[in-house]
C-alpha cells in the first residue's frame, strides 16, 4: 500500500496553535510485507542516518498496527519518498505521525476516521494546528477538548496559490517556544483574538481582502523571526509584490505567502532573485489530507 500525507503550514499569524492549512507537497510511504524490516528513503532526509536507525514513522506504525489487531510477528519494507523539508515549519513531524497511524489502520483493513486518527496523534503532537490539516486537508481551525480534537474545515479554492520560502537554516521549535513570553499584555491578547477570529471568518467566507489585516500577530511571530532576521525582508517583499498574507510557517523558518495565481509567478520570481540560496516553491493547496494511493514501483 502507499500512503500520501501533505505538508502543512500552521499558526497563520495570529492563530497560534489553532489554525493551519494543507499544501500540495507530499511525503509518500510505500509499505510492503517482508521477511525482515527494511527502510529506504528518497528525497528529504535521505542522508540522515537517524531516520534509518530510529525511524519515528516505523515505530508509530508498528505500535498502532499491533493495537489494530495486526500480527506481532509481521514485518514490512518501508520506502519513503519525501518532499516535505525537515525542521522548516512545514509539518514534517505531523506528516510522520498522521501518516503512520493512518497506514496502520489501512494495513489492518480499518477505516481511517479523522476523529480517531487525531485522537491518537495527540499522544505524539500536543497541538492540533498541524495534525488536523495533515489529516483532513484544507484550512482548519481546531481546539483540544479533553483528549479529543474539535475542528472545522473550509476547502481552499483553486484560484489561490502559495509561494513558500524555505531558508537553508532551521529554527528550533522547542527553543523558539521557550523564548516566548510567559505573560502577555491584555491588549495584545485581544489583538490576536480579534485577528484569529477574523482570519477564520475570512477563509470560510472567502473574503480574501481581509487576510492581510487578519494575519497580523503580536504573540509569537516577530519574536521567532528575530532568530533569522532576513525573514522580515521576505515578508516585506512578498506583501509589496501583492501577497494576500505573508506569515511565518509554524515556528519557521519557512514563510507562507498566499496569493492569487496572477501574482504568484511575480512573487516567486522576485523572491528567487532576492534570496538565491533559499528554496522558493509555488504550490497549490491540498483539500484531501492523508490518502491511500495506488501502488508505486
Amino acid at each position: 500500500m502507499v500512503i500520501s500525507i501533505p505538508a502543512t503550514s500552521a499558526n497563520l499569524g495570529a492563530g497560534f496553535d489553532s489554525l493551519g492549512l494543507a499544501l500540495n507537497l507530499y511525503n509518500r510511504c510505500t509499505i510492503k510485507p517482508s521477511r525482515v524490516m527494511s527502510i529506504q528513503i528518497r528525497g528529504e532526509g535521505a542522508n540522515n542516518p537517524k531516520l534509518y536507525r530510529d525511524n519515528v514513522f516505523v515505530k508509530i506504525f508498528y505500535e498502532h498496527y499491533r493495537k489494530c489487531g495486526g500480527n506481532k510477528k509481521d514485518q514490512f519494507r518501508f520506502q519513503f519518498d519525501n518532499q516535505i523539508p525537515v525542521s522548516r515549519g512545514l509539518g514534517s513531524s505531523s506528516a510522520v505521525i498522521v501518516g503512520a497511524i493512518s497506514a496502520a489502520y489501512l494495513m489492518t483493513q480499518k477505516a481511517v476516521v479523522p476523529d480517531e486518527i487525531l485522537f491518537h496523534a495527540l499522544k505524539y503532537e500536543h497541538h492540533p494546528d498541524n495534525i488536523t490539516p495533515a489529516c483532513v486537508g484544507g484550512f482548519t481551525v481546531s481546539a483540544i477538548a479533553g483528549k479529543h480534537v474539535c475542528y472545522l474545515k473550509a476547502p481552499i479554492p483553486s484560484d489561490l496559490r502559495a509561494v513558500v520560502v524555505v531558508p537553508t537554516r532551521s529554527i528550533s521549535t522547542a527553543y523558539s517556544r521557550q523564548s516566548l513570553p510567559k505573560r502577555y499584555a491584555q491588549k495584545d491578547v485581544v489583538f490576536n483574538l480579534s485577528r484569529s477570529s477574523l482570519l477564520t471568518a475570512a477563509f470560510f467566507s472567502q473574503s480574501w481582502n481581509l487576510l492581510r489585516e487578519a494575519s497580523k500577530d503580536k504573540m509569537h511571530q516577530n519574536m521567532r523571526m528575530q532568530q533569522l532576521p532576513v525573514l522580515f525582508e521576505v515578508q516585506r517583499i512578498a506583501l509589496k509584490e501583492g501577497a494576500l498574507m505573508s506569515t511565518l510557517s509554524g515556528s519557521g523558518s519557512s514563510f507562507l505567502n498566499l496569493c492569487f495565481p496572477d501574482d504568484a509567478m511575480r512573487i516567486h520570481k522576485r523572491l528567487t532573485s532576492q534570496f538565491p540560496s533559499f528554496q522558493i516553491l509555488c504550490l497549490d493547496f491540498d483539500n484531501q489530507g492523508v490518502q491511500k494511493q495506488n501502488g508505486m514501483d
